[in-house]
């Protein structure tokens, strides 16, 4: 059953808004610059990424988010008592969601309307890229019980960036969403009852200790360079690893055949940190979940065993196998892949009919439009969730009735993999998205642009006029006996040309 309040009314989404920075790199010019390899870059990773500028931050990004929301879908902000952040992108270890109401209140305030509720709930939820599917969930938790009757917002929000030179550095990204969470839903309601969770601690797959942090000079702008700790190939299998955990809890709760489930999806949405990555992960749910069919299930997978010269028998060994992926990882050294056997038939399986019809099919809702995102991290699930709505919208595909699967995912270890299903008013609620639009607002940077502001340095000749959106004024320096705020940032609201 889905999860509701107590007057068994559904609960989920009813609206989505977003912003992202409008500062673009295109992949193709950064191979030109770089020396990347252009043809496997666009196959792999994407088309460009964006850039947050020298005077965003997550909190100004989810602000402004926020007040688009609240505008595109005419809600009022008295009825908002749960503002809840998901991110791995703070740059404050005290306050959090608080920071985001402050801002939206003040712009409020200055259009003459009421700020959000004295009573609103403002917390932060970190877990890497799963920090908005948590926010999502305690939200859900939330309008059941205490919050009946009231209205929430979940922001997802983050900046992903990599050292120049580094191989994440073309899957960087920058952007936020935000979405309205209430009884009654008109765009899609959720079955909390009948997720999948999982989560294993992974040592160093994906990091962000504190210690990067020190010492960095905010003398040229506000940004904070946030260049994570990583180990790419032993971070695809934890992300596989994970999956496949949530997705074996899924169905322990469903009571359903794995595979007749898988079949008779049409719409997969997933955490997608590059293009391949979610193609891949849910290549594996499928060929595991082929192992455990019936015979004819079964002998299609044999016949991707035999062409890829592996037998059935080692396969299901593999397959039957519980890898403590955990242990893979230590100061010595690496071993990246606990399912060897599974990604060599996985080549096989991607040439076949059957790839194009149960994996790129039901992920193409959106596909198109995300590959100009890069990576959003615990934004970019709904981000491709607002992208494969209007999709479907400018398309004219009725998804009335229909369940969408999504996959949460979040380095470090953990994975989520809840149902959504599509409400009859979802076409009104998704015209009202605008994610195109915010899309459409950008700005190519040349390479010496890119690098300065990659790097933390000044940027000359910027083409950009600021858009309704909040900013850093400022960044506090004082650090004095009876007068602190060091480090404290100052936001403005812009309200465009």
């Amino acid at each position: 059953m889905n999860v509701s309040a107590k007057q068994n009314n559904k609960i989920g989404i009813s609206g989505l808004a977003a912003y992202v920075p409008p500062y673009r790199v295109w992949l193709e010019d950064w191979c030109e610059w770089t020396g990347g390899h252009w043809p496997k870059i666009q196959e792999v990773v994407g088309r460009s990424f964006r850039l947050r500028g020298p005077n965003h931050s997550v909190y100004t990004m989810s602000a402004t988010a926020v007040l688009r929301l609240i505008d595109q879908y005419d809600i009022d902000p008295q009825e908002i008592r749960f503002l809840a952040l998901g991110t791995e992108s703070s740059t404050d270890n005290s306050a959090g969601a608080v920071i985001i109401k402050g801002m939206v209140d003040q712009a409020l305030k200055s259009r003459g309307l009421p700020p959000l509720s004295r009573s609103c709930e403002v917390p932060e939820y970190k877990h890497a890229c799963l920090g908005g599917v948590y926010a999502m969930k305690g939200a859900l938790r939330f309008l059941a019980t205490d919050g009946r009757n009231s209205k929430a917002i979940v922001i997802s929000a983050d900046i992903a960036e990599y050292a120049r030179g580094s191989s994440g550095e073309p899957t960087q990204g920058a952007g936020a969403v935000a979405m309205l969470v209430e009884e009654n839903p008109t765009l899609a309601s959720i079955d909390l009852a009948n997720s999948g969770s999982a989560s294993d601690y992974r040592v160093m797959d994906f990091r962000k200790p504190m210690l990067r942090f020190c010492g960095q000079d905010r003398s040229e702008t506000h940004q904070v360079q946030d260049f994570p700790v990583f180990n790419g190939k032993y971070s695809t299998t934890c992300y596989i690893d994970e999956t496949l955990h949530a997705v074996r809890d899924m169905y322990s709760k469903r009571g359903v055949s794995a595979i007749d489930h898988m079949r008779s999806l049409k719409t997969i949405f997933m955490h997608r940190p590059y293009r391949r990555m979610p193609e891949t992960g849910l290549s594996i749910v499928y060929l595991f979940a082929l192992s455990q069919g019936d015979d004819s299930d079964r002998a299609e997978l044999g016949e991707y065993c035999e062409a890829a010269g592996i037998s059935r028998e080692d396969l299901s060994r593999e397959m039957n196998a519980v890898p403590e992926v955990s242990e893979f990882a230590s100061e010595q050294g690496l071993q990246n892949d606990a399912y060897p056997l599974t990604m060599a038939v996985l080549q096989v399986f991607r040439k076949t009919d059957a790839y194009q019809r149960e994996i790129i099919d039901k992920l193409s809702l959106g596909g198109e439009t995300i590959r100009d995102l890069g990576n959003l991290y615990t934004a970019a699930m709904p981000a491709w969730l607002a992208a494969g709505l209007e999709s479907a919208l400018e398309q004219d595909i009725d998804l009335t009735g229909e369940e969408l699967l999504t996959f949460g995912y979040g380095s470090g270890d953990a994975a989520e993999v809840i149902p959504f299903y599509v409400e009859s008013g979802w076409r009104e609620a998704t015209r009202k998205i605008r994610f195109g639009e915010a899309l459409s607002i950008a700005s190519d940077l040349t390479e010496a642009q890119y690098e300065a502001m990659h790097d933390g340095r000044r940027v000359v000749d910027l083409e950009y006029v600021e858009q309704p959106e909040f900013v850093i004024e400022d960044v506090g320096r004082r650090d004095e006996k009876h007068f602190q705020d060091i480090g404290i940032e100052y936001y403005r609201y812009v309200n465009g040309a």
